[in-house]
């Protein structure tokens, strides 16, 4: 079996749709939650695929919650051995700052299910099943491209929604991963400070959750499948 080690940050914000992927591609699935003795306590390259889910913090936000420096230091030594990775909203910002890049606040809070504007590399790669898909967009910080990026995807609002460092390396700023079917709820309880404090409109939220989870969930789960396979070939 396969290894797959997720660094989750708020227990709410799992793996999703990405589960059932990862376990119908031969992998064996451990969390690792912020707050746990065992959060960092591993060998980042001895893993076949690390995962870093989101949470609702900065990742320039050191002071505050010291772990992020450590967790950065690990996806680094992963960044550095060529081995895979996958970063979703903060994950994404955390291998974008671990490569080097700038991460910041972006100066709105992109909050909803919005389709991507694909690049011609994104085009021509896994992101490809999410052309024309409305995805959920949560957050407000964003990322310079990292040296060597790939620029996969662009939002009305936010310039940078996606990149890849060769084939091993995906960052995603959106949430291709939520499945909004099922457990939606937990997000909007979780979230409800945040939702309250720029205006979100949850009944409205949750009928685009409906309404739009079904085809998300199907498109993402292409995505992943193509993106996994591509590991394995030579």
């Amino acid at each position: 079996m396969k290894t797959a080690t997720v660094l989750r940050h708020v227990q709410f914000e799992d793996l999703g749709s990405l589960q059932s992927v990862l376990e119908g591609a031969g992998y064996t699935v451990t969390y690792r939650n912020i707050g746990d003795d065992d959060f960092l306590s591993f060998d980042p390259l001895a893993l076949d695929l690390l995962v870093v889910l989101g949470g609702p913090i900065g990742v320039y936000e050191e002071e505050v919650y010291p772990f992020l420096g450590p967790e950065k230091a690990l996806i680094a030594k992963r960044l550095a051995g060529n081995k895979p990775t996958l970063g979703i909203c903060l994950g994404a910002q955390l291998i974008a700052a671990a490569s080097g890049a700038q991460v910041f606040t972006s100066g709105v809070k992109e909050i909803g299910f919005a389709p991507l504007s694909l690049t011609t590399a994104g085009l021509a790669g896994p992101l490809r099943h999410l052309d024309g898909v409305s995805v959920l967009h949560w957050h407000g910080d964003t990322y310079d491209l990292p040296a060597g990026a790939e620029h996969l995807a662009s939002s009305a609002l936010v310039q940078q929604q996606a990149f890849a460092l060769g084939k091993t390396i995906l960052g995603l700023q959106f949430h291709a991963e939520v499945d909004a079917r099922s457990g939606f709820e937990r997000w909007l309880v979780g979230h409800a400070h945040e939702l309250a404090s720029v205006g979100i409109d949850i009944p409205a939220l949750r009928r685009d959750a409906e309404r739009h989870g079904g085809a998300l969930v199907e498109a993402s789960t292409r995505l992943f499948r193509e993106w996994l396979a591509a590991l394995e070939s030579p």
